[in-house]
C-alpha cells in the first residue's frame, strides 16, 4: 500500500509539472547558461515540497473559501510574466551578447536568481490550483497515512524533474553555442511568458 501510494504520487506529481511554463522555461534557460543552476533547482524543488505538503495538510480548503487570494496572485503573476516576457524579447534583439558561456544570465547574483525563481514559482496561481488544491485533494483520498506517502512520491517527482531539467540542460549547451540559437530560445521564452500572462489576465 505504501509503495502504491508513493508511486501514484510520483506519477501524479510529474504529470502536473512536466509542461512548458514560466518556471520550467526559466530553469531550462539557467541550466543552459550554467548560471546558479543548483540554486534554481533547490528553490523550485523546496517550493514544491512546501506547496505539496501544505495541500495535504489542508491549505487547499482555505483556498476554496478565499477566492480573492487567487485573484490577487493571478494579477501579480500576469504583471510579472509580462515584464519577464518583454525582457526576454528585448534580449533577443541583441543576439551578439548571448552565448552559452556568458551573458546576461550569469551577471545576475545568486540572490537575484533565487528571487526571480521564487517569483516565477509563487506568483503563478496555477501552482495553488494544481499543486495545493488538486494534489492535496487527491492525496487526502488515500487516507490518513496514505496521503503522506502520496506526498512523498509527489515530492520525489518534483526532485527528479527539476534536477533533470536544470542539470540535464548542460548536455544541450554545445547545440546552443551560437548567438542565433540563444536568440531563438529567448523568443520562445518571451512568447511563452506573454501567452501565460495573457491567459492569466483574461481569466
Amino acid at each position: 500500500m505504501i509503495l502504491s501510494d508513493s508511486l501514484t504520487g510520483l506519477v501524479t506529481g510529474l504529470s502536473l509539472i512536466v509542461a512548458i511554463g514560466a518556471q520550467n522555461a526559466f530553469v531550462l534557460r539557467q541550466g543552459l547558461r550554467r548560471a546558479h543552476v543548483g540554486t534554481v533547482v533547490a528553490v523550485c524543488t523546496l517550493s514544491d515540497y512546501a506547496l505539496i505538503m501544505a495541500g495535504i495538510a489542508g491549505l487547499g480548503t482555505v483556498i476554496q473559501y478565499a477566492p480573492w487570494a487567487i485573484v490577487a496572485v493571478r494579477w501579480l503573476g500576469a504583471a510579472f510574466l509580462t515584464w519577464y516576457g518583454l525582457a526576454s524579447a528585448w534580449r533577443a534583439r541583441r543576439p551578439s551578447s548571448l552565448s552559452a558561456g556568458a551573458g546576461p544570465g550569469e551577471r545576475m547574483s545568486r540572490g537575484a536568481t533565487a528571487g526571480r525563481t521564487l517569483a516565477l514559482t509563487w506568483l503563478n496561481p496555477h501552482v495553488y490550483l494544481d499543486t495545493v488544491l488538486m494534489l492535496g485533494s487527491i492525496a487526502n483520498a488515500h487516507g490518513a497515512s496514505g496521503r503522506w506517502w502520496f506526498g512523498l512520491g509527489a515530492c520525489a517527482g518534483s526532485t527528479i524533474w527539476f534536477t533533470g531539467l536544470g542539470f540535464g540542460a548542460l548536455l544541450m549547451a554545445p547545440l546552443l553555442a551560437r548567438p542565433r540559437a540563444w536568440q531563438i530560445l529567448d523568443l520562445v521564452i518571451a512568447a511563452t511568458m506573454l501567452a501565460i500572462a495573457a491567459k492569466l489576465a483574461l481569466g
